[in-house]
């Protein structure tokens, strides 16, 4: 059935299975795809718009498709969607990032609100596949291009599937990693955060604390000690002077012998043993750059699962202040995916890969978004940033530094917030990982007013 004018590409829309259809996989998942292969062989349209009963399009949602179409190089546009109630009133839009291939592993928000080329689903080669979208996305030279506007009214969505905890076969082999710690004074962090290392289930680990000046002797004498533990694995640097996180890592990168770098902060704590293996895994992935766990805070609230960038024309960390086991934002703080940057509070990354952009930027990022600047500069190659919350540690926000409420450190934040919009934009960016719709004034993807 053509939807729409006769002016621009034909759009032809195909009505699935009705109620009953696997959800688990999409809307028109094994059971409704033989009649959408037929519809592209027998279809005179250049698009494919798979319904499924009862879902309603949006007023002028044939429009947009078919503008977005005529210029497209994509074999599948996909859109954002809401659902009815049993009133049929609209509720929880779904304001979807642009493609994210490592979002799409763990939840299909491209299946029942998108449109396909004919082209594309005749390349079936007689086969049925398991999903239609994940199938014509295999087939296609190019992402999927996202209409960022809700064209849907549905009934359900695709069940969001929460991936367990990935341990690795036996046997597979996990590169060395040199772990880098900068602290000043507070043995009691550093203690907690080494102790959590030493449980650690990781095969080759070195670990290098940089002193950047400690002089309580309780400190001092700590480090002699841990450092004559293990001096195979354990080191310590001096590095005293004004402090400056991104120089302090970057001496300690210089001298690192492990395949991986995993920048940590001195406040971190960690709660279980596979945690640097399953960064690791995502850390060795091509296309990947910089991966960064969940954190919580004490209380158990996150305080970092991933960086948003343009919240508060800087950065923030995504979906703040949730409880893990809330849904949150259609469970995306749940779910290993891209993003922007991740926060150096525990980071890995290839050595030669954070060799090939510089290291951290020392002169305009001594303290603040140094990570963000680094995880820019990483995407920009090729490298996407990752954010992994099967690794969760928490984060005792700040405690060795304190928070920069005196007049210098404020003036060192604001010049260093001001380095960041300057150098990549972010006063008037658009994070593709969220939407314009999205308020910049929150870190919890609330709806812009």
């Amino acid at each position: 059935m053509p939807i729409g004018s006769d002016s621009g590409p034909q759009i032809v829309a195909v009505v699935g299975q009705g109620p009953g259809h696997d959800v688990t996989c999409g809307s028109l998942a094994r059971q409704g795809i033989p009649v959408i292969a037929d519809a592209a062989e027998a279809a005179d349209g250049s698009w494919l718009l798979p319904l499924t009963p009862g879902d309603l399009l949006a007023d002028g949602a044939a429009a947009t498709y078919r503008g977005a179409a005529a210029t497209a190089r994509a074999d599948i546009l996909y859109a954002d969607d809401d659902l009815l109630d049993g009133r049929r009133r609209r509720t929880r839009p779904h304001f979807k990032p642009d493609w994210n291939a490592e979002l799409f592993r763990h939840q299909d928000f491209m299946s029942g609100a998108c449109i396909l080329r004919c082209d594309a689903v005749r390349r079936f080669s007689g086969t049925v596949p398991v999903d239609l979208a994940r199938a014509a996305l295999a087939l296609s030279g190019q992402p999927p291009q996202h209409v960022p506007h809700i064209l849907h009214h549905r009934r359900t969505r695709p069940l969001t599937v929460i991936p367990p905890v990935d341990k690795p076969a036996a046997g597979t082999p996990l590169p060395p990693v040199s772990v880098i710690i900068p602290t000043r004074n507070r043995a009691d962090l550093l203690k907690v955060c080494t102790d959590g290392l030493a449980r650690t289930d990781y095969p080759s680990m070195e670990i290098i604390i940089v002193d950047n000046g400690s002089d309580d002797p309780e400190t001092i004498a700590w480090l002699q000690e841990w450092a004559s533990r293990a001096p195979d694995r354990h080191r310590v640097l001096s590095a005293p002077g004004p402090f400056n996180y991104s120089a302090l890592n970057n001496l300690a990168a210089r001298q690192a012998t492990g395949t991986l770098l995993c920048l940590l902060n001195n406040d971190i704590e960690i709660l279980e043993p596979n945690w640097l293996a399953t960064m690791v895994r995502q850390a060795v992935r091509e296309e990947v750059g910089a991966v960064g766990a969940r954190l919580l805070y004490p209380d158990g609230r996150i305080q970092h699962a991933g960086v948003v960038l343009g919240v508060g024309n800087a950065a923030g960390h995504a979906h703040r202040f949730m409880r893990p086991e809330e849904e949150g934002y259609h469970h995306r703080h749940s779910l290993p995916h891209f993003v922007s940057a991740v926060t150096a509070a525990c980071l890995v990354v290839r050595g030669d890969r954070f060799d090939a952009v510089d290291g951290l930027d020392e002169a305009n990022f001594a303290v603040a978004f140094n990570d963000v600047d680094l995880c820019l500069r990483l995407n920009r190659k090729g490298w996407q940033s990752l954010y992994e919350p099967r690794a969760t540690l928490v984060h005792h926000e700040s405690v060795s530094r304190g928070l920069d409420r005196d007049p210098v450190g404020a003036a060192r934040f604001a010049g260093e917030m001001a380095a960041l919009q300057r150098i990549w934009g972010t006063a008037t960016l658009v994070d593709p990982w969220h939407h314009p719709q999205l308020s910049r004034a929150s870190e919890r993807f609330a709806l812009a007013l």
